[in-house]
């Protein structure tokens, strides 16, 4: 029961607002001069150092946006339900304010991911988009279900009911995750299979690989230092209502 009790203590104390507001503006700073340094220097890398691919040319260097992006938007949604699982059973504020905080991004990084497909696709496939592809048609709904969870933490007044409605939106859209990921095995589809996050040795060249895995990388920190950053925006904009709601109600 005691080490119990001490995992309980740890956890809450990790989970304060206070101690989240404090670590963030330690490690903000240094998570944004990594997502710096890695994103010139692998878009840099990948567009003019890189060799051309034999097949689709120059055209294949969008994968050092398209690629990141896509990764992102779906690892962005899985941290926002484990969050929204978080806020919702043990009830702790910090996974619903990180929810309300990262929807935005995960919204744009589906939206970039999308478009610069469309941009690869037409090369590549003769079009812009196949509404019987199941990737393109599951990201599609990954993006609804991002707007549709925006839309109702707007259309929501009462804060504390639109974390658990949102909350509920994000556990159950989580199994549009695997979807998304295995729609290329499952299914007939434009897109080729995986190249890196497979068994065995990636299909692509270390002089192709090597910038793409720095662009993840700048991407990953990027998404870092946003979601400190943003999250304590989210924590202080709550404190300043509170505090405006208690002087309106004192007078």
């Amino acid at each position: 029961m005691g080490i119990k009790k001490s995992i309980s203590r740890s956890w809450h104390k990790l989970s304060s607002l206070g101690v989240f507001e404090k670590t963030s503006i330690i490690l903000a700073p240094w998570c944004w001069g990594m997502a710096f340094v890695l994103l010139c220097t692998g878009i840099y890398w990948g567009l003019f150092i890189a060799p051309a691919d034999y097949q689709q040319k120059d055209v294949f260097r969008i994968i050092y946006t398209h690629v990141p992006a896509a990764i992102m938007s779906m690892g962005i949604y899985v941290s926002m339900a484990l969050s929204a699982i978080v806020g919702f059973v043990w009830k702790i504020k910090l996974g619903f304010y990180y929810c309300r905080a990262m929807a935005i991004l995960g919204a744009g990084f589906t939206a970039l991911a999308l478009f610069t497909g469309a941009v690869w696709g037409k090369p590549m496939w003769g079009t812009y988009w196949s509404w019987e592809d199941a990737r393109l048609l599951s990201e599609l709904l990954l993006l609804f279900i991002y707007l549709g969870y925006i839309g109702l933490m707007n259309a929501i007044e009462q804060e504390h009911l639109a974390d658990k409605i949102g909350a509920i939106l994000l556990m159950v859209g989580i199994v549009n995750i695997p979807i998304i990921h295995y729609s290329v095995v499952w299914w007939t589809s434009l897109h080729q299979g995986a190249t890196i996050l497979k068994f065995g040795k990636p299909s692509i060249t270390m002089d192709m690989l090597i910038p793409l895995l720095i662009c993840i990388a700048g991407f990953f920190f990027f998404t870092v230092a946003y979601a400190l950053t943003a999250t304590r925006a989210k924590i202080i904009e709550a404190k300043n209502q509170r505090i405006l709601l208690k002087q309106l109600n004192s007078q």
